[in-house]
């Protein structure tokens, strides 16, 4: 019986599959249905020749439904209640610029519109004692309100509902009686803690999403049911987990980096296979965008603040994934100066490339590539690709700039491999790493024709490019656990903290993991904590996320170690000095499922003859090299490449500069030194 992963992107959907018993592999890459992505799933199916009913246990999925809903606010009505006083918090947000010195720059729009934001008189204090009870009568008048006005789900959120959530839960309650079945996010359930801001976008993202999600899940299940599908169904969470359909239907918001995590899956296992490489650096190149995240000792780096637009936090527990819109389709254009500009537009799976003849008009990435001779005119059987149409729009952006349409494509190339690391070098930054420490680890259709020199920009010594990277997040999604990450407001000092009530504490967010992976049908010898806190220096504006060891907690000194290691590695600076304090306290309950594991190939004499396809003409700094062109499919462990060359991978590509120097390790990864 096969398990299956897959991973709906903007411009295609991957499928990875293996079966449990014999090990056999199958993939599939397939252009992805934007009017109906259920359709692209399976259409990956089929492409990779399974069939539901018969041959079909499991299938993971990742998604970017979630995102795109909330970046095209392409959602039904929702409406916003919250405390007098608070209405237009999620407008004013921080007060930050986007660009400091732009004075034209507008702000987006907010998730709801202000005439769908309502208050009513009610009032907790910061300790949770009723100051003002809940004004029913108000509530009600505003709930009919809403629903005249269309609203099709509800998001509560009261000002201090992180230290009691009673007067949101009894407005839940009104809701049901006024609007049976219309969805409700509280941000007292959704994210129970400090600082209202990211609170209440949480959960206004929740509660635009829950309508959304779940008619997506319900049409999914649907047509796999009709299919015959009797597995299991679980959707991957932007925390490195994944957690079963219903779970995901009522908790929407962790799906925002769906897709990507799927991807920092498999680095997390390259940083425990791949010989002395325990920190990654997670990239994947796909169409439409280019995803960036950190790896170390096995585990992708998490953030409890992501921003889904400017000043629009979402504060769950997620990977951090950074994404930038470089792609394969990402558009080659002339700014207002006359300077050569790639993406962030993107020409998706429809039109697509010009090269793909699709209609499309405007030169893309891809159609650089392909004038440049890196890219094989067929995408490995899949398209017959127009290279005359391709040049044709090269020389039209080359003509704008004076350069022919070889230059062109070199510079439309350069150009997008200086923003995908420019969006490395900040995501590092970002958390006090240094690139030179680090391998970079490529994925998606067209990462390998870019990595080698990504990474000569940023110094990094080392590219992976693993076995199944054209399918990287789908084959991730077959490797992750079941993970639920539980958060409860703690506001103390680390030396007025009780070790046994803090214990008590840990032990109820642990008895509510035990209770949310229960509900997935594990059992609860295959479940393992991991404790986290959110602590800064007393005084201070902002937290770092701190492990813990799992206890029983006898003393306080351990957690201060731990909290001035994690500050010195974010921020390059600790003091003793400083008292610290927590913020708040989080598990994290993870369930282990059934993991594939590629097996390790033996070399032998065969090594020598390199599956050699054919030469090609291919463009490196100006000049067109004959180079060879390898089936990577039939390189085995210790076969040795010399750049340049271009490796073609069943749904990607590799290209090797000259100067670079490759081999194919036991897990049958490629590992390029630049």
């Amino acid at each position: 019986m096969l398990r299956v992963g897959i991973d709906v992107g903007g411009t295609f959907t991957d499928l990875f599959a293996f079966d449990r018993d014999t090990g056999e592999v199958r993939t599939a890459k397939v252009l992805t249905t934007k009017t109906n992505l259920v359709d692209g799933v399976f259409g990956a199916l089929k492409a990779a020749d399974i069939e539901p009913s018969q041959m079909l246990e499991f299938i993971g999925q990742g998604s970017t439904t979630a995102t795109n809903a909330l970046i095209e606010r392409n959602f039904p009505p929702a409406a916003l209640i919250t405390t007098e006083g608070f209405r237009d918090t999620i407008e004013i947000g921080r007060q930050r610029r986007a660009h400091l010195y732009d004075p034209y720059q507008v702000k987006e729009r907010p998730l709801i519109p202000r005439r769908m934001r309502f208050t009513v008189d009610e009032r907790l204090s910061a300790s949770g004692e009723v100051v003002r009870p809940l004004d029913r009568t108000r509530t009600k008048a505003v709930i009919d309100r809403a629903l005249a006005m269309g609203a099709q789900s509800f998001a509560v959120a009261f000002i201090n509902a992180y230290a009691d959530g009673r007067h949101e839960r009894e407005a839940r309650d009104l809701i049901a009686e006024v609007a049976p079945g219309v969805p409700v996010a509280i941000s007292s359930e959704t994210r129970p803690v400090f600082r209202e801001l990211g609170r209440f976008t949480t959960t206004v993202i929740r509660a635009a999403l829950l309508p959304v999600m779940a008619s997506y899940f319900e049409r999914l299940e649907q047509a796999l049911r009709e299919r015959g599908f009797a597995g299991t169904l679980t959707i991957i969470k932007s925390n490195g987990g994944t957690m079963a359909v219903q779970a995901a239907k009522e908790r929407p918001e962790e799906l925002l980096e769906s897709g990507p995590a799927g991807g920092v899956a498999y680095a997390a296992l390259l940083s425990r296979t791949v010989a002395r490489q325990t920190n990654i650096i997670h990239t994947d190149m796909g169409g439409t965008s280019f995803d960036v995240s950190v790896v170390e000792d096995g585990a992708g780096l998490i953030t409890h603040e992501h921003d889904l637009g400017w000043d629009v936090p979402l504060i769950t527990p997620m990977l951090d994934i950074r994404s930038v819109g470089s792609g394969g389709g990402s558009i080659a254009w002339i700014d207002g100066g006359g300077s050569l500009r790639v993406g962030p537009r993107s020409a998706g799976a429809d039109p697509g490339p010009v090269c793909y003849g699709r209609g499309g008009a405007e030169a893309t990435v891809t159609d650089a590539n392909l004038v440049l001779g890196r890219l094989e005119a067929t995408l490995g059987g899949k398209f017959d690709l127009d290279i005359e149409a391709a040049r044709r729009a090269i020389a039209a952006v080359g003509e704008r700039v004076g350069l022919d349409p070889v230059a062109a494509a070199e510079g439309i190339v350069a150009i997008c491999n200086e923003n995908m690391a420019q969006a490395i070098r900040a995501a590092l930054a970002d958390r006090g790493r240094d690139p030179r420490d680090f391998a970079l680890a490529s994925f998606g259709g067209a990462g390998g024709m870019h990595a080698c020199w990504i990474a000569r920009s940023l110094g990094v010594p080392v590219v992976i490019v693993p076995a199944y990277a054209g399918v990287a997040s789908a084959f991730g999604a077959t490797q992750m656990d079941i993970r639920y990450d539980i958060e409860r407001f703690y506001y103390k000092p680390l030396h007025d903290a009780d070790p046994a009530a803090l214990e008590d504490e840990f032990g109820a967010l642990e008895r509510d993991g035990a209770d949310l992976i229960g509900r997935e049908g594990l059992s609860a010898d295959s479940i393992r904590f991991e404790r986290t806190a959110q602590m800064r220096y007393e005084g201070q504006s902002y937290e770092v996320l701190t492990p813990l060891d799992t206890g029983p907690i006898a003393t306080l000194e351990p957690i201060a170690k731990s909290f001035h290691e994690a500050h010195l590695r974010e921020y390059g600076v600790a003091s003793e000095d400083f008292a610290p304090a927590f913020v708040s306290l989080g598990v994290a309950a993870i369930g282990a499922v059934q993991h594939f594991r590629p097996a390790p190939q033996r070399s032998d004499e065969a090594v020598a003859r390199l599956p050699l396809k054919g030469e090609r003409p291919v463009v490196f700094d100006g000049t067109a090299r004959p180079t060879p062109v390898y089936d990577a499919r039939q390189l085995i462990p210790g076969a040795r490449i010399q750049g340049p060359a271009v490796l073609e991978h069943a749904h990607s590509c590799t290209v090797l500069p000259p100067g670079s120097d490759a081999v194919i390790d036991p897990e049958s990864n490629l590992i390029i030194t630049v």
